[in-house]
């Protein structure tokens, strides 16, 4: 399925992204620059990543009503 392939490598590139947004905000921490940015960053990789989730939940749904009405 295309839906949920697309939907995984989502997940994939948005756990990166917080993860690396994740260190940045250690960093700057320690050298005592602005983390807003760094915060922003996070959240947005999180509504990213839950977006990937429901694309998945919404596709595995569909197909099992397609699956239902052939049976």
């Amino acid at each position: 399925m295309s839906a949920i392939n697309t939907a995984y490598n989502g997940l994939y590139s948005t756990k990166t992204r917080f993860n690396q947004a994740a260190v940045k905000t250690v960093q700057d921490s320690s050298d005592g620059k602005d983390l807003l940015t760094d915060f922003v960053e996070q959240k947005e990789a999180r509504a990213a990543f839950e977006a990937n989730i429901s694309v998945i939940k919404t596709a595995d749904a569909m197909t099992g009503r397609l699956l239902d009405l052939k049976a």
